[in-house]
């Protein structure tokens, strides 16, 4: 659930390729209602959005009861702060743009196999950076 559609798009048809089955929303008041309608296994979010950015639908997704338990990625141009606030929010992943197709399928991928296992319990904390940076691409932090 981003807010470019085009990137809505990419992250849409490459998890459809690997078997997930996809709703997307314009924002996050729109993500709030699809996800109550839906279910998810798991959420995508980008920081800029219309409405409701995505460290406050995230906020509003730990807050709830329903959804607290609710793997929740953000797929942004993120900076440390963003993904500071991210994490205090309840994110449990972060992915960097631009990113590598089989690195969104390889975290969704990983935080529904984490639920499954896991029944929604203990603490799953990945920063993935973009193909290219300097430095290590992927970080995960387990904060169990």
């Amino acid at each position: 659930m981003d807010d470019n559609k085009v990137i809505r798009q990419l992250i849409r048809v490459n998890l459809e390729l690997e078997g997930f089955e996809v709703v997307t929303a314009g924002d996050g008041a729109e993500c709030l209602e699809v996800v109550h309608q839906v279910r998810p296994d798991v959420v995508t979010l980008d920081v800029v959005m219309p409405r409701l950015d995505g460290v406050r639908t995230a906020a509003r997704l730990r807050a709830d009861p329903r959804t607290r338990d609710l793997p929740i990625a953000i797929v942004s141009a993120c900076t440390q702060y963003e993904i500071d606030a991210g994490f205090d929010a309840g994110a449990d992943a972060f992915l960097s743009k631009p990113f590598e197709p089989a690195e969104l399928v390889a975290l969704v991928r990983q935080l529904v196999e984490r639920k499954t296992r896991a029944g929604g319990a203990g603490a799953f904390r990945a920063v993935l950076g973009a193909a290219g940076e300097s430095g290590s691409p992927a970080q995960a932090e387990s904060a169990g």
